[in-house]
């Protein structure tokens, strides 16, 4: 540990000792200063990080963790922000919160530092999906909105997300300007006044409209009352809409797992609870296996992302990753259109760089354009506001996110499993499984497989990690993957594209983004970018092949190739 550190910590430490603070937070600091090392340094070396969409981290006394006073800070900042900007001081703000623990005990500290500053803040009553943050804004004619919320995060974390009025998060310059207010406000500054008279309580009238919407977005009935579904909420937010908007649209068999319905931000039954993790939807699999089910869905803590796995015909069910379900979300609602005679001729699909390319392959085949995106929702979401003379249709990521329509402006979890559910139930009525429905789709567009590995550096010392990772990467990229040439790479970061053949280069034309990728001459990829919101580096592999006689013994081999790509990279 280098003086310096610990000086900026002790520094940071002593304010939190004076009147400004609360009198056990100035117990917990003063504490910590007597005991000194790692103790005092992790909390205070350090302000938390407000990104771009906002900040995210471990709950605790510092200015380096989520509590009431570095989000009173951020609050401050983002509502002179807002005021300024919008040029009137009468703004509107929604808040939301979801099952985490202290989320409705800071939301209500958010509500009031708004109300304070003179915003309009409706508040929902109780724990809401992230999604239903998104529709509300723009239902309510809010100005921005805030969710409290670590998403997939371990249960020790919480944070902070802001959307502006368009549903979407922030995007330039509006999160460059929060950034830039936030920085510049001092605790000192914050107005804890609140005044309740501009805090108004949100029900159920909004849920209605929410889930009335979803269920609006159905294409077909189709098998739905024969569909036999498992759902966990992983004690999430997703128990208040998911079951209701299933029953709203038609599905009449829903086993809910019990034993994680009632939200509780302990997680108790799951080390993690991110759908994305096998092991979190192990007791909804055991669950359907035990009852012959047909599907079972699972939603992270805030109701963003889902996962799924489906029967395999044989009483065994199989988890897909979020490329797979995309895929089939996308190929689902584009063909059912085009039976339906209603695919609009406007229509366009949108899907992230480091999404699989399926997505744009099964676009193109229906006449249909895929935009691509950085890596986030709010880049969808982006994509929608800058085309409003063409209609989005249904876009994701790898992440397990997607969204359909645009009446959200963020990856909805909720809407995504009343179309997966439909997806299923109509593959079921014409006698295939979902994963014979997949089988289909790789047979007509090429057998993509991907896999996705997050590498945790966790503390100050591990960003320097991920940096100089990247860093080597940049310098040093691979020349072949598997045998197989690099002969294209993008660094999004300067947002070029390079041929390696002919050295040309050219724009990506998309914003600067700390991602790298590599296109071999087989046509696979790789692509490397730290996580926004975790201490994390990622590593996204996507490889491609035409089926063979078997597609279980295709995957195999695209799956060998992916062990082969990770084996050259020293992963």
């Amino acid at each position: 540990m280098s003086a310096d550190v610990l000086s900026i910590a002790t520094e940071n430490a002593k304010l939190w000792t004076s009147d400004l603070f609360d009198s056990e937070t100035r117990a917990a600091a003063q504490s910590m200063l007597d005991t000194g090392g790692d103790i005092l340094v992790e909390p205070f070396y350090k302000d938390l990080d407000f990104g771009t969409g906002g900040m995210r981290g471990i709950m605790g006394v510092g200015t380096n963790r989520i509590n009431p006073y570095t989000l009173g800070l951020a609050t401050q900042g983002l509502a002179a922000y807002a005021q300024q900007s919008i040029g009137r001081k009468d703004l509107k703000a929604a808040i939301a919160f979801d099952s985490r623990n202290n989320s409705k005990a800071f939301a209500c500290k958010v509500a009031e530092v708004l109300s304070a500053n003179g915003i309009h803040t409706y508040l929902f009553e109780d724990l809401r999906p992230t999604p239903e943050l998104s529709f509300s804004v723009r239902e309510l004619g809010c100005d921005f909105g805030i969710v409290l919320t670590a998403s997939h995060n371990p249960k020790e974390y919480n944070g902070y997300k802001v959307y502006w009025n368009d549903g979407g998060q922030l995007i330039p310059p509006h999160d460059k300007g929060v950034i830039e207010e936030v920085r510049a406000t001092r605790f000192k500054d914050i107005r804890w006044d609140a005044n309740e008279a501009l805090i108004e309580t949100v029900g159920r009238d909004l849920d209605e409209k929410y889930t009335d919407m979803i269920a609006g977005l159905s294409l077909s009935n189709a098998g739905k009352t024969d569909l036999n579904i498992v759902f966990t909420a992983l004690h999430g937010t997703s128990i208040i809409s998911v079951p209701p908007a299933l029953a709203k649209a038609g599905f009449t068999n829903v086993q809910l797992v019990e034993a994680q319905s009632t939200p509780n931000g302990n997680f108790p039954t799951v080390a993690s609870p991110n759908p994305e993790e096998s092991d979190a939807l192990a007791m909804a699999v055991a669950q359907a296996e035990a009852t012959g089910a047909d599907l079972v869905i699972g939603c992270d803590p805030d109701t963003d992302r889902v996962g799924i796995a489906a029967n395999d015909g044989m009483g065994k069910m199989q988890l897909l990753n979020g490329n797979d379900t995309a895929a089939l979300l996308v190929h689902y609602i584009l063909n059912t259109y085009k039976e339906n005679g209603t695919l609009p001729s406007n229509g366009f699909t949108a899907a992230t760089i480091v999404t699989t390319d399926l997505i744009a392959d099964i676009s193109a085949a229906y006449s249909v354009p895929c935009y691509r995106c950085l890596t986030g929702f709010k880049w969808i979401a982006d994509i929608i506001n800058r085309k409003p003379e063409e209609k989005f249709l249904v876009g994701g990521e790898e992440s397990y996110g997607y969204l359909i329509g645009d009446a959200v402006r963020d990856k909805d979890a909720v809407a995504s499993t009343v179309m997966i559910a439909e997806m299923a139930a109509n593959a079921k009525a014409q006698g295939r499984t979902v994963l014979q429905q997949l089988e289909a789709i790789h047979r007509e567009f090429g057998q993509y497989q991907e896999r996705l590995i997050s590498i945790t550096k966790k503390g100050r010392t591990g960003a320097q990690e991920i940096t100089d990772m990247m860093t080597t990467l940049r310098n040093d990229p691979p020349k072949t993957l598997a045998g197989s040439p690099v002969v294209i790479a993008i660094d999004h970061s300067n947002s070029t594209q390079t041929d390696l053949r002919s050295g040309a280069t050219s724009s990506t034309e998309l914003p600067a983004s700390n991602v790298l990728q590599f296109i071999t001459e087989a046509g696979d990829k790789v692509s490397a970018r730290p996580s926004g919101t975790e201490p994390k580096i990622k590593f996204y592999f996507s490889v491609r092949a035409i089926t063979g006689d078997s597609h279980a013994a295709t995957k195999t081999e695209l799956e060998r190739k992916i062990d082969t790509f990770v084996e050259e990279l020293n992963l």
